[in-house]
């Protein structure tokens, strides 16, 4: 993870949260050192390990250790880290770490089910575009902590003739031609099909990828034997982890799913200080 562009979004999501102070730490000795612990409250993938001390540097002084990596599977009721530090710097930065932990360890605990759930290695499950603003760096990362693949990370990842750049140039043929007459050579080139002649275009225009969009499972592994292996194969379009099973064997080499990252149920993981008893 880029760690300038980390502290860059943490600063300005305490600013946020912060405005011109903590309140309810006015009246409290927040130079006081304490201890405190984060523990998962279900079981799940954790993720964001780092999201605490770099939340505390830029607070105050605390030192964070963590207990299990990203990734890492644990049970209801384990602690997942330790912190001692200044209470202000602990209490102040809580809700912060918390709220990016939370929905990071929910991120990847979705994309380990979702990819157990599909049961084909020979597939790549990837993200997409769709996270929240503001929040791609955490979100992608969280897929890659949870055994997924990141697909373009903003605009400039790859080229990707959806429909409305077909529209635009008038056709597959004509966009993959625009395309490839501009674009550099180390740069992928990306075109999505929804019928079996716009296949056949994409393929004799010489696309890189093809998104199959909005298809089938037994559609995928008929059109997929009509694309030289040197073309990778993307199936999207409305795939969740309720029907994920069904692309098992389909013959796609990626299958990218938008609600990995839309949809999010945050895995509960909770903060108490030394002394603190929460039921």
């Amino acid at each position: 993870m880029n760690n300038i562009l980390l502290k860059e979004k943490i600063t300005e999501f305490l600013k946020e949260d912060i405005n011109f102070g903590d309140l309810s730490l006015e009246y409290f000795d927040g130079s006081k050192v304490i201890n405190g612990s984060f523990i998962a409250k279900q079981a799940g993938i954790v993720c964001g390990q780092m999201i605490p001390q770099s939340t505390y540097d830029l607070l105050g002084k605390a030192s964070y250790t963590p207990l299990i990596k990203d990734g890492d599977s644990v049970a209801k009721g384990m602690v997942i880290g330790k912190v001692e530090g200044q209470a202000a710097t602990l209490l102040t930065g809580e809700r912060v770490i918390l709220n990016l932990m939370q929905r990071m360890s929910g991120i990847a605990t979705k994309t380990t089910d979702v990819i157990k759930r599909l049961d084909d290695s020979t597939i790549k499950v990837t993200d997409t575009r769709k996270t929240a603003p503001g929040l791609r760096l955490f979100d992608k990362y969280a897929v890659s902590a949870g055994g997924g693949f990141n697909h373009r990370f903003d605009l400039t990842g790859a080229v990707m003739l959806k429909d409305n750049h077909i529209a635009l140039a008038g056709g597959v043929k004509e966009a993959l031609a625009i395309a490839h007459k501009n674009v550099g050579p180390l740069t992928p080139i990306e075109i999505e099909v929804e019928t079996k002649v716009e296949l056949m275009a994409a393929v004799e225009a010489g696309a890189d990828v093809i998104m199959f969009d909005n298809q089938s499972p037994e559609t995928i592994k008929e059109w997929r034997q009509l694309v030289p292996d040197s073309i990778k194969i993307e199936a999207s379009g409305g795939i969740t982890e309720e029907t994920i099973s069904r692309f098992k064997g389909c013959g796609a080499d990626y299958i990218s799913i938008g609600n990995l990252t839309n949809d999010v149920s945050p895995l509960d993981i909770s903060f108490l200080v030394a002394g603190a008893i929460k039921k």
